[in-house]
């Protein structure tokens, strides 16, 4: 398959991504941003400021495996949080970061992490095959100095070992796989945890 057929590919992949999450109120406006990655190593990224249940394929960019435009156009800002990632996991091929509801407002009830755990649906995470598992998702906080950001993510997970996702306070969370489907599936798995825990933690305090 030719690069040029195999960014088409992504880009319809992403497309679709893009208008499943927004259907579920998880990008709202222009938020959020989605990359999947080329077998030459260069990504496919949406372009900075675009709806994304409205996305087109020119919508959606290339940039090298560093993050620096190919064709002339705006990546996101956070850009390199995605380059970090795929740097960090030979094995990932696609990032999905929305802005879901139940993301944004966790870090107000927790202040450094989440933790999953005994739920059945963790075995929608890949290489999880039991509901007796736990998972720990961090929650960094919001920096608009994304290199700094991008290292502190980097520098947890070399201290910590591998996550599945990661919360930024306020904002929204980031989760990969080894496709689009893979990291949409997370997507939609995690959110539903989201929701049950801040459900769970929300009646507690009340």
């Amino acid at each position: 398959m030719s690069i040029e057929h195999e960014f088409q590919t992504l880009a319809a992949e992403l497309i679709a991504a893009g208008r499943f999450i927004h259907a579920r109120g998880w990008v709202p406006a222009t938020s959020g941003n989605f990359s999947a990655r080329l077998s030459d190593g260069s990504l496919a990224l949406t372009v900075s400021g675009r709806h994304k249940g409205q996305l087109t394929t020119d919508d959606i960019m290339r940039t090298d495996g560093d993050g620096r435009p190919l064709d002339g156009k705006k990546p996101s800002a956070e850009t390199l949080l995605h380059v970090a990632l795929y740097k960090r996991y030979p094995a990932v091929q696609a990032v999905l970061h929305p802005h879901s509801p139940n993301a944004t407002l966790a870090a107000r009830l927790f202040a450094h992490e989440l933790v999953l755990e005994d739920y059945e649906l963790l075995k929608a995470l890949e290489g999880i095959d039991t509901h007796e598992s736990r998972i720990v998702v961090p929650i960094f906080r919001n920096d608009q100095n994304i290199p700094r950001l991008a290292l502190q993510v980097d520098e947890y997970i070399e201290m910590h070992g591998d996550i599945y996702a990661y919360i930024i306070a306020g904002h929204g969370f980031y989760t990969w796989g080894s496709s689009v489907p893979d990291a949409l599936r997370h997507v939609e798995a995690l959110e539903f945890l989201f929701d049950l825990e801040m459900r769970l933690h929300g009646l507690k305090r009340g």
